[in-house]
């Protein structure tokens, strides 16, 4: 299955998620892992979408994410550059085009550094907050145990 551009633009915008987790991590300066992903989930039936997504981008994994759902995922920050390179020049069309330039703030945040520093990482906490919603209570306790 051979993936054009604009399909791979609106698909994704029906079906893409961009997330910054934040997790406890004793072994971090800060404490704290920042955990950018790029999640694109279907029902089993459908996974070959998800390996050609793996093959169009040139990067992530096809995993089970819940019960016959499979997803595709990409987490290592290089190729999430990459994924943000693409959406650069291919725009979303969709309210998710403003979760997806706050995820490639983070993103940048992440390259310079800024998780690895107290201010920094309160810097990024606020940008997943603002993307969020569901998890922006969690994200605001961890704000707050930080000082």
């Amino acid at each position: 299955m051979e993936l054009d551009a604009n399909w791979v633009v609106g698909f994704v915008d029906g079906e893409g998620c961009f997330f910054v987790g934040i997790q406890l991590h004793p072994e971090m300066t800060t404490k704290y892992q920042v955990l950018p992903e790029f999640t694109v989930v279907q029902h089993e039936r459908d996974e070959q979408i998800l390996y050609a997504l793996k093959r169009f981008f040139g990067c992530g994994v096809v995993r089970v994410n819940h019960g016959e759902r499979k997803c595709f995922r990409v987490r290592k920050l290089e190729h999430l550059e990459q994924i943000c390179d693409f959406f650069l020049k291919h725009d979303l069309k969709t309210k998710k085009r403003i979760d997806f330039i706050k995820f490639r703030t983070v993103v940048l945040k992440m390259r310079r550094g800024d998780h690895l520093t107290v201010e920094g990482l309160k810097g990024i906490i606020d940008t997943a907050a603002a993307m969020n919603t569901a998890n922006r209570e969690a994200l605001m306790q961890i704000k707050a145990a930080l000082g």
